[in-house]
């Protein structure tokens, strides 16, 4: 028995919380995940294991039958906000808690995954709750980015920019560094190598985008005292020079919706950008295979329930149908 095994056995039978985390750890290190997904899972699993402890269910022996009474419960519990949890969100804590499994199973510390074969509530697939905004209140919030920020000073455009005009994810903006930025084929590129699924994209900054980049690194080297080409580490960094997190960036496009006059400010959110930013795309004539590829998608069908305008009746091809049948 190697050490792991000894570690898993042991540990997760007694029931010792510390334990377990670092045991989810190593699981977690052991996968190529983006951070915001590691924590996630270590939310989600964290949940589990915690309400295990409560009631003295041995880990290793729980069956698909705890998994949904632990589910339940969940689906019964208000949420801050007085609601039930979305059927996603369910689901999605069932997914965690059997992948934590699978990695259980692989090391022979079960006979089987308990949480593979227990109920899942209906999720569709084609709905996101996020909610997107129109090309004008995209440049309204350009606009104000463009005006300065307080807190983020001059990385707030060339973020705002990057946002709206490119649809990084918050993650990608986050752990960007000067060195992934580039010229390619005539462009300035960046290179986004941390997206979700380990995946690598290089996107081409359009010529106002990568103006504002520009302008910002000059800005940055003329404050360290340096050469734009000695410029190293985070790409956008906060006013005491500290690389931004998914935190500050949140805040960031709150202020930038409320300041833009959008009456939803509050339900703005940093994936809000990716959807606006898909839907402007194909209002502008973009097809699908490159929006999906720009994204980072791996299935079309996200890229398509990205799309904040698709139940626009104006859109219905009968119309097309209808023009090419109808002899005149």
């Amino acid at each position: 028995m190697t050490d792991l095994d000894r570690f898993t056995t042991t540990a997760l039978v007694a029931g010792e919380l510390a334990a377990i985390e670092s045991f989810t750890e190593r699981w977690l290190a052991n996968r190529r995940l983006s951070e915001a997904t590691r924590t996630a899972y270590r939310h989600d699993v964290g949940l589990w294991t915690t309400w295990c402890a409560e009631r003295d269910v041995d880990l290793l022996r729980a069956t698909f039958l705890h998994v949904n009474e632990r589910a339940r419960e969940f689906e019964e519990t208000p949420t801050r906000h007085g609601r039930p949890p979305a059927p996603s969100t369910v689901a999605r804590r069932i997914s965690a808690v059997s992948i934590w499994y699978d990695f259980l199973a692989k090391l022979a510390a079960v006979p089987t995954n308990p949480a593979k074969i227990a109920e899942r509530p209906v999720v569709d697939r084609d709905y996101s709750p996020t909610v997107g905004f129109t090309a004008a209140e995209a440049t309204a919030m350009l606009g104000v980015a463009a005006a300065g920020d307080r807190w983020l000073g001059a990385a707030a455009p060339p973020m705002a920019a990057m946002l709206v005009d490119l649809g990084v994810r918050v993650s990608d903006l986050c752990t960007l560094d000067v060195e992934h930025l580039g010229h390619r084929d005539g462009h300035r590129v960046v290179h986004l190598l941390q997206m979700k699924g380990g995946k690598r994209r290089t996107r081409s900054m359009p010529p106002a985008v990568a103006k504002l980049v520009d302008a910002y690194l000059a800005h940055r080297a003329a404050q360290a005292g340096v050469p734009v080409d000695r410029l190293t580490g985070p790409l956008f960094v906060t006013l005491t020079r500290e690389r931004i997190d998914r935190h500050e960036v949140y805040r960031f496009v709150k202020r930038l919706a409320k300041a833009a006059g959008m009456p939803n400010w509050h339900q703005i959110s940093t994936h809000s950008f990716r959807h606006a930013w898909n839907t402007i795309a194909r209002d502008s004539g973009t097809d699908l295979e490159d929006r999906q590829h720009a994204l980072g998608h791996k299935d079309p069908r996200t890229t398509q329930r990205y799309d904040r305008d698709r139940d626009n009746l104006d859109r219905d091809p009968s119309f097309l149908v209808a023009a090419a049948t109808s002899g005149s």
